[in-house]
């Protein structure tokens, strides 16, 4: 499965993480770094699954929940309507 932004959706990395605007509406969520790397795998054509293994390399210290982060923030944007499917 792809994922990619909704149109409208911008994104800009920021120091300590990654800001989405969503222009449609004026709201904009800020991500923070594991959020971030976690968005930038789904964008870049990982499955959840894979993201949450890049999660765990990256930020070794909490494996068993490196697929709840990834599916949690995947529910969110969903339900934000700023990422699809």
């Amino acid at each position: 499965m792809t994922f990619a932004l909704a149109p409208g959706v911008s994104v800009a990395d920021t120091e300590n993480g990654t800001v989405l605007l969503d222009e449609r509406n004026g709201r904009y969520w800020m991500l923070n770094r594991t959020g971030a790397v976690v968005l930038r795998c789904l964008l870049d054509g990982e499955s959840p699954e894979e993201a949450a293994r890049t999660l765990l390399r990256r930020f070794p210290d909490t494996p068993q929940q490196a697929a709840d982060h990834v599916d949690g923030l995947l529910d969110a944007l969903r339900a934000a309507k700023v990422i699809h499917p």
